[in-house]
C-alpha cells in the first residue's frame, strides 16, 4: 500500500471482526515498531502480545470498561523503560517519547496489512501491569487493540484536520 495512503486511512477503529490476526501479520506489525528510532538508540520498549479472551476482557475492564479492547483478538500492551537522557531538556522522561514513536510505527504497520488499532491510554495502570506482567523495570505506557475493523468503511480519510498552513510555518 502506497505510504500516503496508509496515514491518510489510518483511523482509530472501537469495532473489530472476530477473525484471527495471523501470527506471520503480527510478526511484520511488531517488527514495524521494533524498527523505530529512539534517542541514542536506546530503544526503550517491549511488547506484550495478548490473545488469550478471558485476559483481553480482563483488561477491557481495566481500562475504563473500553469492551472493544477486549472484543479486538489481540491486544498489545506497550511497555517502556525509563532511562537517563542527559541529552534532553526531556530528561528520563525521554522513554515516553521514544515508545510513542514505536507505538506509531506499530499502527501504522498495522494499517499497512488491513489491521485496525487505537491507543488505549485510560486504564488502571498498577492493575494491568499485574495483568500483562511486562520485564523488571518497566512500565506499561499504552494498550492498543488491533484487529481486522468490522466495517469495509473502517478506513477513510478524514476532513477534520486543521489545515496545513495552520500547523506549519515558513513555507
Amino acid at each position: 500500500m502506497d505510504f500516503t495512503e496508509v496515514i491518510r486511512t489510518r483511523r482509530s477503529i472501537r469495532a473489530y471482526s472476530p477473525d484471527p490476526v495471523p501470527d506471520e501479520v503480527l510478526r511484520r506489525v511488531l517488527d514495524g515498531a521494533r524498527m523505530a528510532p529512539s534517542a541514542n538508540n536506546i530503544q526503550p520498549w517491549h511488547f506484550v502480545v495478548v490473545r488469550d479472551a478471558a485476559v483481553r476482557r480482563h483488561l477491557a475492564e481495566l481500562a475504563a470498561g473500553q469492551a472493544f479492547v477486549g472484543e479486538a483478538p489481540v491486544v498489545v500492551a506497550c511497555c517502556g523503560k525509563r532511562y537517563a537522557d542527559r541529552y534532553s531538556w526531556i530528561g528520563d522522561n525521554m522513554y515516553l517519547v521514544d515508545c510513542a514513536i514505536a507505538i506509531d510505527h506499530l499502527t501504522l504497520a498495522a494499517r499497512n496489512e488491513g489491521l485496525g488499532t487505537c491507543w488505549i491510554g485510560a486504564f488502571d495502570h498498577e492493575s494491568v501491569k499485574r495483568v500483562v506482567k511486562p520485564p523488571a523495570g518497566y512500565d506499561v505506557i499504552m494498550l492498543i487493540p488491533i484487529g481486522y475493523p468490522d466495517s469495509p468503511k473502517a478506513f477513510r480519510e478524514t476532513t477534520s484536520r486543521q489545515s496545513l498552513r495552520s500547523v506549519a510555518s515558513g513555507l
